[in-house]
Parts: C-alpha cells; sequence; structure tokens
C-alpha cells in the first residue's frame, strides 16, 4: 500500500484544498475547506500547517495559490513568462527551510498576474491532458487564459467576468432583476451573441430594459447578463474557426463557456483541474526535491 510523501495545498482567497500524495503523484486522501486567505489571520498561517499535518501527518508541505501574496503567509515574488516547472522549482519560497514552500506566481509582460493557476497549467501539459503548444482558459472569479509553447506558460490574460457578474447581482441598477438562475439556454445564447459582437456595455442597460418592456422574461434576464459577460470574456480571445481551447473549469460553468466558445467557432476540450493540479504540484516538487538531494 502506497504512503504519503508530500502534502500540496492549493490555498486560495476564499478555500483551500489539501492533497496527501503518494511519490508517484497517486492521491491517498483530499480535504477541502473554506480555510483560505480570507479565513486565517495574519501571523497564523504556520498554525494552520501545523493542524494540516496534525490531520494528514508530518510530511513536506508545498503550497500554491494566494498563500503567497502580500497578504498571506509571505510574498512569493512572482516569476515573469516564460515560465516552466524548472524555473518554478528554483523560485519556491521556504518559509519553514525544509519543511513548508510556496510556489511563485507568475507575471505576463503586458501587465498581468496570476497565483495558483500555473500549477494546472503546466501539470495540464504534464499530465497529458493538453498538448505542449495549446490554449488554456480557467473560467472563474477571474478567468484566465494562457498560451502555453514548449510546455511553457508564454502569455496570459485575466477577464474579470465572475467578479463583475457577482457585482452586478448585488450592487448595480440590474441587480433586483437578476434573480434567476443561469444555465445553457436560448437567454444565455442570446446573451452570448450579444456579447461576442463587441456591444457588452450597450447592452447591459438593455437587460433592464428589456425586463420593463416585457420583451424578456425577468427571470431569463441573469442568463442573459451572464450570457453577455461570457461572450464578451470569449470575444477577446479573438479565436480563429476551429481553434482549440482546452477548458479548466468545473462542470456548471465549463458548460457555459464551452457554450460560447462553441457560438465563437471554437472547439472545447475539457481537462480535469484537481488532475492537472496534482499532476502540476507533484512534478514541481519532484525537481526540488532532485536538486536538494
Amino acid at each position: 500500500m502506497s504512503k504519503a510523501e508530500l502534502l500540496a495545498v492549493d490555498w486560495g482567497t476564499t478555500n483551500r484544498r489539501v492533497y496527501a500524495l503518494a511519490a508517484d503523484g497517486t492521491v491517498l486522501a483530499t480535504e477541502r475547506d473554506e480555510r483560505g486567505l480570507l479565513a486565517v489571520a495574519p501571523g497564523t498561517f504556520a498554525a494552520e500547517a501545523a493542524a494540516i499535518r496534525t490531520r494528514f501527518g508530518t510530511l513536506p508541505m508545498l503550497c500554491a495559490g494566494m498563500v503567497g501574496s502580500a497578504k498571506g503567509w509571505a510574498e512569493a515574488p512572482y516569476l515573469a513568462c516564460p515560465a516552466s516547472f524548472d524555473a518554478l522549482a528554483r523560485s519556491l519560497l521556504w518559509v519553514e527551510p525544509g519543511a513548508t514552500a510556496i510556489v511563485p506566481g507568475l507575471s505576463a509582460a503586458h501587465g498581468d498576474v496570476m497565483r495558483g493557476e500555473e500549477v494546472q497549467l503546466l501539470g495540464a501539459v504534464a499530465a497529458g491532458l493538453a498538448p505542449a503548444d495549446a490554449l488554456l482558459c480557467q473560467p472563474g472569479t477571474h478567468c484566465k487564459w494562457a498560451r502555453m509553447e514548449r510546455g511553457m506558460v508564454i502569455d496570459f490574460t485575466t477577464c474579470i467576468t465572475g467578479e463583475l457578474f457577482a457585482l452586478l447581482r448585488s450592487h448595480s441598477l440590474l441587480a433586483p432583476f437578476l434573480t434567476g438562475g443561469v444555465e445553457d439556454g436560448p437567454a444565455f445564447r442570446a446573451g452570448v451573441a450579444e456579447g461576442l459582437s463587441g456591444k457588452l456595455i450597450a447592452k447591459l442597460f438593455g437587460v433592464r430594459a428589456a425586463a420593463l418592456l416585457g420583451r424578456r422574461s425577468e427571470a431569463d434576464s441573469a442568463a442573459f447578463a451572464s450570457g453577455l459577460l461570457i461572450g464578451a470574456d470569449v470575444a477577446s480571445q479573438s479565436l480563429s474557426t476551429g481553434a482549440t481551447v482546452h477548458l479548466l473549469a468545473d462542470p456548471h460553468l465549463g458548460c457555459l463557456y464551452a457554450a460560447a466558445i462553441a457560438e465563437a467557432g471554437g472547439r472545447v476540450v475539457t481537462l480535469d483541474s484537481h488532475a492537472a493540479f496534482v499532476a502540476g504540484i507533484t512534478h514541481i516538487w519532484r525537481l526540488a526535491d532532485d536538486r536538494a538531494s
């Protein structure tokens, strides 16, 4: 029976997932909780790591994500693209020498940054889920579009699509009209079409007007608005007809992005984001461990 050799922690802003990994990357145990960055008091990250080891065993720990931000355990400097596994392994920030390290985030030449997504991106290629030259999309609060070449992250762009939708739903003039569900359907596809046309700003106010005038049911307004935003997000990539997009997303959001990418003429390959993270973090650790030995 395999035994755990590494604790890998995907430590985001609101959530955290811990993986107990065997030497070959097999997941022996996993745990997801809401002890993300916002739930951990400054100065207590070492205690959080100790608590994880109490549950999973006294093992080396490799963390990725917002735990390495200025408001996290310690700030891991951004690594400039193009970035490879080897570069990440060389740049680990050891917050507990020999015991706990943090993977650095990445920066793009045009002034963009990411933390945590880089492990999934490189891991998708390492696991054979995506080719060495590919366009990858990671939808979410802040959607990432990353271009891979020769297995390296060459460039990426962030679209704050999910955050914009949440703000519109909670704090805008449109909020009372955005209480309905969001699913792939006629209203969502109509929104995608408008978003792809580049009419996002002009059409957003129309969400309210269409409901007031009875031209679209209030129940469909949220789906249409979501389609507008996701359509504009996809349009920002100027996809050529038949272009392949490798999608790292949860099933619901992945379905919406897949529909929008298809509307734009692209072809979607859906990937397992958890498998990509595990493959990426395992590979980084092997390189770091090889150097230490």
